[in-house]
């Protein structure tokens, strides 16, 4: 029997190109019938579409989220906004791409134009830029936050069709930074830019004894910092980053602009902690050999060592599997506590550890719905990954559900793209702005037509 299933659904494995229901990526949710979704080539066609529709409208984006976020009702339009894509200006600081980009085609751009954002990027870039805006998308580094704080200019399509721009300054942008796709359908963003450049990565492996002080330090001394905490051996693996040198800069364009590995010794310290977890990774989800891609997740700490390269190459390397994801952001000020409050529970209860616990911290976001509103925020996340069959550990489980009450009750506020339990959050309390953004929304959707159940269940 699946752990709460409405919280973390099964996944279907058979192919689901030619059924009529249209699922989620993770294929554990149907979010509608393929009848209902529509595909607008232009601004004008999708203002059309808003006028001529009577039900509830979702954009689907890349559909990683949870199928709750997107699914909607049988009388209701699902919508695509694949051909939103590309640059549409730019100009010495900035740049706007039409908002259904896949964010691996707006980081490419921007390199090929020797730019980048402020923010460090999200694990994974398959996501559509305004969708992972909208969710709060965010990387690493204190003194960056989400992308959506990236942004200069949202434009929209509201509710009676009309089209606005929001612009930074004004009193409610903060609110169309971070929106859940509730106050309109994003048609265009505007980035700032900055100057290219290059990182070196250093990557090691210590005793998680003294974690409380060193990953505050860690995020201080360093401009990007990422830890993963293998808690059964009590060690951690940690990638901490800074400007590459000249030399460094130098050997990455000769090498054709690719990751410079550097020395020709690695560290193997990892080495068998990794064996230990890909063989209860094996052991959970069924899967025999060494298939899986899941698993290349954990087999690229094995003989690691430092690298050079851009900011995407460093820290955008994740791997889309589908999985339960479960990310947590509390205030860095109360990191250390936590930690140990988690050290002391494991201590206690010795659970089953699926997958290494991820760090990353990040600095305030001035978004009103983002995790790390106002606060310097540390982010903790958690992994299951479906067994072959779709089903999910069940120890796994139990480890994310009660990691996500301790850290709930310490005021962490869950990632919106993420799988979290909304009956542990008062959303009120641990957003000062909540009320605000809903009064936006009022303002902006009265008819609530940018909704769906979950929408409703959270501002309603």
């Amino acid at each position: 029997m699946n752990k709460d299933p409405h919280l973390y659904p099964l996944r279907h494995t058979h192919n689901t190109d030619q059924d009529s229901a249209l699922w989620n990526w993770a294929q554990n949710t149907v979010v509608g019938q393929r009848s209902q979704l529509q595909q607008p080539q232009t601004e004008a066609e999708l203002q059309q579409l808003l006028l001529s529709a009577s039900g509830k409208v979702r954009v689907l984006g890349s559909r990683l989220s949870p199928g709750r976020m997107l699914g909607v009702n049988e009388q209701d339009l699902l919508l695509d906004l694949s051909a939103f894509n590309g640059v549409i200006a730019q100009d010495a600081d900035s740049v706007t791409f039409a908002a259904g980009t896949p964010l691996e085609q707006v980081y490419s751009t921007l390199t090929e134009m020797d730019r980048m954002l402020a923010s460090s990027p999200g694990v994974i870039a398959v996501q559509t830029l305004a969708g992972a805006m909208a969710t709060g998308t965010h990387g690493q580094g204190l003194a960056q936050s989400s992308i959506a704080d990236e942004a200069l200019r949202i434009r929209m399509v509201l509710a009676d069709g009309s089209v606005r721009e929001f612009v930074r300054g004004e009193p409610d942008f903060a609110a169309a930074q971070v929106s859940l796709g509730t106050l309109g359908i994003v048609t265009a963003v505007t980035l700032r830019t900055r100057p290219f450049r290059l990182f070196t990565c250093h990557k090691f492996a210590v005793s998680a004894d003294t974690l409380e002080k060193d990953l505050v330090e860690w995020n201080q001394q360093y401009e990007m910092s990422k830890a993963w905490w293998f808690v059964d051996d009590n060690l951690m693996h940690v990638w901490n980053a800074h400007e590459a040198s000249d030399e460094e800069a130098e050997a990455w364009h000769a090498n054709q602009r690719e990751v410079i590995e550097h020395g020709d010794d690695t560290d193997s310290s990892l080495n068998d902690t990794i064996d230990q977890t890909l063989a209860q990774m094996h052991r959970d989800t069924q899967i025999h050999g060494k298939g899986g891609k899941q698993f290349r997740t954990v087999t690229r700490f094995r003989d690691f060592t430092d690298i050079s390269g851009d900011i995407y190459q460093l820290f955008c390397r994740g791997i889309a599997v589908p999985q339960i994801n479960v990310e947590i952001g509390v205030p860095l000020e109360k990191t250390p506590q936590i930690i140990s409050k988690i050290k002391a529970w494991y201590a206690e209860n010795h659970p089953h550890m699926h997958y290494p616990i991820i760090l990353r911290c990040t600095g305030a976001s001035e978004a009103w719905l983002s995790p790390a509103y106002q606060h310097a925020t540390c982010f903790f996340g958690f992994v299951v990954y479906y067994a072959d069959d779709g089903s999910l550990s069940q120890d796994g489980l139990h480890f994310l559900t009660e990691v996500e009450k301790l850290l709930a009750a310490e005021g962490g506020r869950p990632h919106w793209g993420k799988y979290y339990d909304p009956q542990r959050y008062q959303w009120r309390d641990i957003y000062p702005q909540w009320d605000a953004f809903r009064a936006v929304r009022n303002q902006l959707d009265p008819q609530r037509r940018f909704s769906n159940d979950y929408v409703t269940a959270l501002f309603d």
